[in-house]
């Protein structure tokens, strides 16, 4: 029975990410990691974000197409890595709602436990303010699901954040930075199925939809690009000052042991 997961920190600044980047509709991915002690431990360490095939207020949908290209992308990371990594878990947003998962989430938990005992549910609960403090927060539940009969329950995990596996890094950096373009995608398909629904000439409309097509992209770029970019030119600029210190406390070392080599 699964007791414990282990999610890296990496995946976790990739899942609020993601689930920030809108508070109308939920998004959902795939986590991929390794199963331990018999399946009572799980540890995550990538993620595969999920383009939306229909964006609902209330639910997310994975298609098994969706699910054999997450697959085949963790039997890439084993490869690399040297581990045996796969697909084990799936995560989703609550904007503006609890945290806890919905019927339909228990169902679609259940679901994945029939094919692996060990696969689990995260939320992430975004755009909500604490009452104490009236300021903005996220929260985060781990969850499997428990039938009785014809009812589901959850069964809450254990979940802690752990720090970067370095070996996959650059793979999550990079996961990171397809977000805006996977959220473009979206935006246009939408638009596409849009233009291709509408049968009508009117320039009002056209221009109506088009319209709503920028507005979205600038969104993207304006709530996450922008930031993500800062962030990173901030990160980068901190790596600086960390080498600098890092090449001088390495010149007074082997200083001390040139000093040393000659005492001796």
């Amino acid at each position: 029975m699964l007791n414990k997961v282990l999610l890296s920190t990496d995946v976790t600044l990739v899942c609020v990410q993601h689930a920030l980047s809108t508070e109308k509709e939920e998004i959902m991915g795939l986590l991929i990691g390794e199963v331990h002690e018999n399946g009572s431990l799980v540890s995550i360490v990538s993620s595969v974000i999920l383009r939306r095939l229909d964006k609902k207020p209330d639910r997310v949908e994975i298609s098994e197409e969706q699910l054999v290209q997450a697959t085949l992308r963790a039997e890439e990371l084993a490869a690399e890595v040297g581990r045996p990594l796969r697909v084990v878990g799936w995560y989703h947003s609550h904007p503006h709602i609890t945290v806890w998962p919905s019927h339909v989430d228990l169902a679609t938990q259940s679901m994945y436990q029939r094919m692996d005992a060990s696969f689990v549910g995260i939320i992430f609960a975004a755009f909500l303010t604490d009452q104490s403090t009236k300021a903005p927060s996220i929260q985060i539940t781990c969850f499997q699901s428990v039938t009785d009969g014809s009812t589901q329950s959850r069964r809450e995990i254990e979940m802690e954040v752990v720090n970067n596996n370095d070996s996959l890094m650059t793979n999550n950096f990079e996961i990171l930075t397809q977000l805006p373009a996977i959220l473009k995608e979206e935006e246009d398909e939408a638009y596409q199925n849009e233009v291709g629904h509408s049968e009508t000439d009117d320039i009002i409309i056209k221009q109506h939809n088009a319209a709503v097509r920028t507005i979205a992209i600038g969104h993207i770029v304006e709530k996450m690009s922008r930031p993500m970019l800062e962030a990173l030119v901030a990160r980068n600029a901190l790596n600086a000052v960390r080498l600098k210190a890092l090449k001088k406390q390495h010149q007074e070392l082997m200083s001390r042991l040139e000093n040393m080599s000659c005492n001796v």
